[in-house]
């Protein structure tokens, strides 16, 4: 179950990054212990999957931008 909302979560994030003009993709999205991520960032570490690209997530998400 678990997995499966991370994919959903994974899956709006790249719908949404679609729809983001290239000219605002180097804009910072969210700070993570104290550390500024990017569109462009944010993209890789979550289609990537990584553990950094989970924990992103769940702050996008706490801040209703997923």
């Amino acid at each position: 179950m678990v997995g499966t909302r991370i994919k959903d979560k994974r899956g709006r994030f790249i719908g949404i990054f679609g729809n983001v003009p290239e000219t605002l993709r180097d804009d910072i999205i969210v700070t993570l212990d104290k550390k500024p991520y990017t569109w462009n960032t944010a993209f890789l570490e979550i289609k990537d999957n990584t553990s950094l690209g989970k924990k992103l997530l769940k702050r996008l998400e706490e801040l209703d931008i997923l």
